[in-house]
């Protein structure tokens, strides 16, 4: 059986568990959370790793495999008993790693607009850099899978939020999917595929049963994230244009 491989590269704070979760409910489905994880944590903090701002490192660690070419061989390119693998990926967790896996898998983007996702981001991590946010290695595999011939979806969170099941029929179109409703809800309280760190990121997906509808932030933008913001804005701008829309 020929497995179609989907790593959906996002930033951490879009709505990307929501949509591993989707993911989760269709009948030809496997959805695995964020295999390269914990080889980013090791690669960034090494012996450092309880200075990490990441919650439950410790626990990540030790949950999953830390070397990237363990985790392509194995889990990314690995055996699969469903005809479509789904894998949710952190794009800031392509850190020292070769990334000629990308040319045996379908990739898609998902984004937010930073002044939405910094906040909230920040409530996790601190004050985030724009590595934390993912959006220039967005930008750039982006702009790398494209020389290679690839057309990545790139969905946006609000517009992915405003009509759920518009953004998903194309999106399984443009996958070679048959799009089934199933997509469209699911049982609150989490998914077996969760991570071990969900009890610290899925709060409230976990209260959910479907995709919630958007609501525009009313908070003031905090002024310590401003200049993080400005970094980020060209890159979140550029990949939006070419966004799914409803």
């Amino acid at each position: 059986m020929q497995t179609k491989r989907i790593c959906l590269w996002s930033g951490p704070r879009n709505v990307s568990t929501a949509l591993m979760y989707a993911f989760a409910q269709r009948s030809d489905t496997r959805v695995i959370d964020e295999p390269l994880y914990a080889h980013y944590l090791h690669t960034k903090y090494g012996a450092d790793a309880a200075d990490s701002t990441h919650p439950a490192t410790a626990e990540v660690l030790a949950s999953m495999a830390t070397d990237a070419t363990e985790v392509v061989r194995d889990v990314i390119l690995g055996p699969c008993d469903k005809p479509v693998l789904f894998m949710k990926q952190m794009a800031h967790h392509l850190i020292e790693i070769d990334l000629g896996f990308l040319e045996q898998t379908v990739n898609i983007f998902l984004i937010r607009d930073p002044k939405e996702m910094l906040p909230s981001l920040a409530k996790v991590i601190g004050p985030p850099t724009l590595a934390d946010t993912g959006l220039k290695t967005q930008h750039d595999l982006l702009i790398s899978l494209r020389a290679a011939g690839q057309s990545p979806p790139i969905l946006d969170a609000q517009l992915l939020l405003e009509d759920p099941r518009s953004v998903l029929c194309q999106l399984c179109e443009r996958l070679g999917l048959r799009f089934e409703a199933s997509m469209l809800s699911w049982e609150a309280g989490g998914n077996p595929a969760d991570g071990v760190w969900a009890p610290y990121w899925y709060g409230n997906v976990h209260r959910s049963t479907g995709f919630a509808p958007y609501r525009p932030k009313s908070d003031p933008f905090p002024a310590v994230l401003e200049d993080v913001l400005t970094a980020c804005s060209p890159h979140y701008e550029t990949l939006r244009r070419d966004a799914i829309h409803p």
